[in-house]
């Protein structure tokens, strides 16, 4: 049975066919029902939840519990419904006055229900809850672009780096003296920050002894330098080119 307002074929004053409602069961995600002369006249309770859910675009009329009404027996009475299959409605969660949450299922038998959606009135207004799937999707999504965003503004960046660095190297003349400029007066900080810390630290340990039997030899290898070799008495002391001793005369026949 549907209401008067949405009977098929149905004109309004201008004569044009009236919009047919969606179909119940579709994604309704994006619509959002409100009656605010409802709410002015009667309290919004878990007893008229259902009277008020009604009168919205996610009611299907093919639904057990609209056949209850029109046995003018109230749509949510479990009893009832328990013994009739298809499509009902449920009211799952009450937060009175400010939440329902109402549940749109497939009954098959007294204890067996499949769940198909979710409805919520807040503050009575109704909205259609999206389905899991969809809420991870979108929540994938929405990372997915902060991720790709990111990667973005990294490489535009990295890029401008790079750039700059080969602008200054191709534009550079400057000598390296004037822009390696020493300031003194942070080479007193350090070595005033490096006598503190050594002041601080307590003093080095001695060596540790030789072992017995072991003479330490009093110069290295790397010591003997050019000064040994010309003392070194293996050394001839006179030049053997230069010094020949007396020459020797020479007769011509």
């Amino acid at each position: 049975m549907l209401p008067p307002n949405l009977v098929a074929g149905s004109a309004n004053m201008d004569g044009n066919a009236a919009a047919a409602p969606p179909t119940p069961g579709t994604d309704m995600t994006g619509l959002c029902f409100r009656d605010q002369l409802w709410l002015n006249t009667y309290p919004l309770d878990r007893n008229l939840v259902f009277d008020y859910f009604a009168l919205s675009p996610f009611y299907d009329y093919t639904c057990n519990n609209e056949q209850l009404r029109m046995r003018s027996i109230h749509p949510l009475d479990i009893s009832h419904l328990s013994k009739m299959t298809g499509i009902e409605f449920m009211v799952s969660e009450v937060m009175e006055p400010h939440l329902f949450v109402l549940r749109k299922q497939k009954r098959d038998g007294p204890e067996k229900v499949t769940p198909m959606l979710t409805y919520y009135v807040l503050d009575g207004s109704i909205y259609q809850a999206p389905q899991l799937c969809n809420v991870f999707a979108a929540r994938v999504g929405r990372a997915l672009y902060y991720i790709s965003k990111a990667f973005t503004t990294a490489a535009s960046k990295l890029e401008k780096v790079g750039y700059v660095d080969a602008e200054d190297e191709s534009t550079s003349h400057e000598p390296k003296a004037a822009k390696e400029t020493i300031d003194f007066k942070e080479v007193k900080r350090v070595d005033h920050i490096l006598a503190s810390l050594q002041r601080k630290l307590p003093p080095a340990p001695q060596p540790p002894p030789f072992p017995e039997g072991y003479t330490p030899p009093s110069t290295t290898e790397g010591e003997q330098g050019p000064e040994t070799e010309q003392a070194d008495p293996k050394l001839p002391a006179v030049d053997p080119i230069l010094d020949q001793g007396p020459a020797k005369r020479i007769k011509y026949a």
